[in-house]
């Protein structure tokens, strides 16, 4: 994943910051959980910032198509764009109600590293796509 944090730098501004997980949560429902991540998480946003979850339930894209959505959103977001990725448990109702949309890269189930593997690769290949950069093959 490093790899792709470095190379992506060129093309952007780019930071990943990790929320800590919640601690002691034997004795929390999945709820009580859920919304201590998403109080984390909307601490971390700004006014302004341009939301995006990556949730099974949001809109999915090729590669081109993401490039596409990825220029779209670097010369119409006002402040940050973030993406988001969630809990064991999802997002609470909160969190979804703060997001502006949702992305979808599968209909699958990743692990949270893989998630953000999957997702900083297709961020870096959707860079090399509207660079012209021989990466990406269709």
């Amino acid at each position: 994943m490093e790899i792709f944090r470095k190379r992506l730098s060129h093309y952007l501004p780019f930071d990943m910051e990790f929320v800590p997980d919640v601690k002691n949560t034997k004795n929390l429902s999945e709820k009580e959980q859920k919304n201590l991540e998403g109080e984390a998480l909307l601490n971390r946003i700004q006014q302004g910032d341009y939301v995006v979850l990556l949730d099974d339930k949001g809109n999915q894209y090729s590669s081109v198509e993401f490039s596409r959505f990825i220029e779209k959103k670097l010369y119409s977001v006002p402040k940050r764009l973030i993406f988001v990725v969630g809990g064991p448990y999802g997002f609470p109702d909160e969190v979804y109600r703060r997001a502006n949309e949702k992305l979808s890269l599968s209909r699958m189930t990743f692990t949270h590293q893989m998630v953000r593997l999957v997702f900083v690769e297709q961020l870096y290949r959707a860079m090399t796509i509207l660079n012209g950069e021989p990466y990406h093959h269709e």
